[in-house]
């Protein structure tokens, strides 16, 4: 008895606490952080950091001065957090966390990993801790953009960009990643089970890496006698005969593509493989 009375007061003392801290008074930060992530390759890029405002200010070449280190973004220092290797700008770099700074100048950025996270802006940033600098070059934009945006764009299974925008200011970082022997890899094993689940990616990513063309036909003949109303495959049946020179095969396969497509009322797939059609007989 004494046990579950325990037991009990413990439960609403913890209801109380929390409800006492749910109700404590908050202020927001002036400038917002926020979290990015990105799949790339068989892993995440992940960046975090919080987004000032031109507030009618001048921003570069203003309060954040040429020449000068720039935690990328306000308070703490932003970080960038790399789940397997990559390679930015051509240098090859280990999976980990960096904080992420940058040095803005007129016509030349430089762009700085550094070894130390968890950094309050850049007031005690050392050079001694870089693991990397590398340069890359601004380009001004019309748009006006009020708040510190950092984004990925251009992202394939290969290649990822980092845009850096504020005010009337852009930079891009180019970021590569090499996991095709590593992914090929994962997909025989994954050939070797049930293939169903696996089939649509392992064919996609054949395609568009430019690998087996056969053997990933082989697959799509296989898929089709799986699922022989799905108009997805004959997308890519098109797609892989157009790409060996079988413009027929690429033809018959689009039209059924676009058959299927209409009876199961797909319009997004009818729209596909038209384009794959048209495509075909150019």
């Amino acid at each position: 008895m004494r046990k579950t009375y325990f037991l009990l007061v413990t439960v609403l003392l913890a209801c109380c606490s929390y409800k006492s801290y749910a109700q404590v008074p908050r202020i927001p930060e002036a400038s917002s952080t926020q979290t990015i992530i990105q799949d790339f390759g068989l892993g995440k890029i992940t960046v975090t950091y919080s987004r000032p405002n031109v507030k009618d200010r001048k921003i570069f070449g203003g309060i954040i001065p040429w020449g000068e280190v720039w935690r990328t973004g306000a308070n703490s220092a932003t970080t960038i957090t790399f789940s397997e290797k990559v390679k930015i700008e051509g240098n090859p770099i280990p999976a980990g966390t960096y904080s992420l700074f940058t040095i803005p100048e007129k016509n030349e950025w430089t762009v700085i990993l550094n070894k130390v996270v968890k950094q309050w802006g850049a007031y005690s940033y050392k050079q001694s801790e870089d693991f990397l600098r590398f340069p890359i070059k601004p380009l001004r934009v019309s748009e006006k953009r009020e708040t510190f945006t950092m984004a990925f764009a251009n992202s394939t299974t290969k290649s990822t960009d980092l845009y850096l925008v504020w005010d009337h200011t852009a930079a891009m970082i180019h970021m590569e990643t090499d996991d095709d022997a590593k992914i090929t890899a994962n997909i025989d094993e994954l050939m070797k089970g049930d293939r169903k689940p696996y089939y649509f990616n392992a064919i996609q990513y054949y395609y568009e890496n430019n690998k087996d063309v056969d053997k990933a036909l082989g697959w799509v003949y296989e898929a089709e006698k799986m699922e022989p109303k799905g108009p997805w495959y004959k997308l890519w049946e098109s797609r892989l005969l157009l790409r060996k020179g079988d413009k027929a095969g690429a033809i018959a396969a689009a039209e059924a593509g676009i058959a299927l497509s209409k009876a199961s009322k797909d319009d997004e797939y009818e729209r596909l493989n038209q384009q794959a059609l048209d495509n075909a007989k150019r």
